[in-house]
């Protein structure tokens, strides 16, 4: 079948492998960019493969939390250009939408727009987008949100480009040690909070990976199978320290996982969300 130069260069952007390669999989998967990536990683054992879909778009991040209700939300708001994303209105408009789904708990984005915004009942918060647009004459909506409640931490980088809302159990915790754990999200973006949150297929597609990493190394020919299956199970423990949080090494001290981190404070990992502008959802 014939592969189109666009998508060889996608896989070789997510995997960084030689554009050969890359085209050969494609034409082996049948165009299949995740079956492709699936036939590298089998063939390559050192892949590496990047995540996460994007649309070009432009946008805000932006998180609130109430400690003392014990709420907080993530939204994401686009707009048009990038000039706007920086403006003062702009960013006052994103944290009062964040607010608003944490305080009002809208059921959907349409629900969120038609109601009485929580700091002045007076105007809905479409009136509140209305206006923004009034001012900076540019289209502005809400494309997603999400809310927690319990013990939260949340991160907003600088540039609103990208935002994470943390979920813990346990007591009351120091807030600077959930923003530092929502930091860590958001540098090495997790595909999981806890082993148990990873689904089985996915196992079992990282256990056959492994697998044929191994029957293709010709270093493990002669070792026996007890052998090869500790060498899978290092490679599974290698994988789920790479893609779930509570195994990953800490970002600001590696000698001890996320999960003891928060361990030591009396706490648990329950869930999080990570936003970034232009993400396919």
């Amino acid at each position: 079948m014939s592969i189109s130069a666009a998508d060889v260069m996608a896989l070789r952007g997510r995997t960084n492998l030689p554009m050969m390669d890359c085209k050969a999989a494609l034409i082996e998967a049948g165009g299949d960019m995740d079956k492709a990536i699936e036939i590298l990683r089998k063939k390559f054992k050192d892949a590496a493969v990047k995540r996460g879909d994007r649309e070009t778009a432009e946008g805000r991040i932006a998180v609130y939390i109430d400690p003392a209700k014990q709420v907080g939300a993530i939204v994401e708001l686009r707009c048009e250009s990038a000039p706007v994303v920086k403006s003062d209105q702009f960013i006052t408009l994103a944290n009062n939408l964040a607010k608003q789904a944490a305080l009002q708990n809208p059921a959907s984005v349409e629900a969120l727009l038609a109601q009485p915004f929580v700091d002045d009942p007076r105007h809905t918060i479409k009136d509140l987008i209305d206006e923004a647009y009034g001012l900076i004459r540019e289209i502005m909506k809400p494309k997603r949100f999400t809310r927690f409640t319990g013990v939260l931490g949340g991160y907003g980088h600088h540039d609103g480009s990208l935002g994470v809302l943390l979920q813990v159990e346990g007591p009351a915790a120091d807030a600077q040690l959930l923003t530092d754990v929502c930091m860590h999200i958001a540098a090495l973006n997790p595909a999981a909070a806890r082993k148990e949150d990873v689904a089985a297929d996915l196992v079992a597609k990282e256990t056959e990976i492994a697998r044929e990493q191994i029957a293709n190394d010709p270093k493990n020919k002669s070792k026996p199978p007890n052998i090869l299956e500790k060498i899978i199970e290092g490679k599974l423990k290698n994988w789920f320290a790479q893609n779930v949080l509570v195994e990953q090494p800490f970002v600001k001290d590696d000698s001890k996982t996320v999960g003891q981190l928060l361990a030591s404070a009396g706490l648990k990992m329950n869930r999080f969300i990570r936003y970034k502008v232009g993400e396919l959802s």
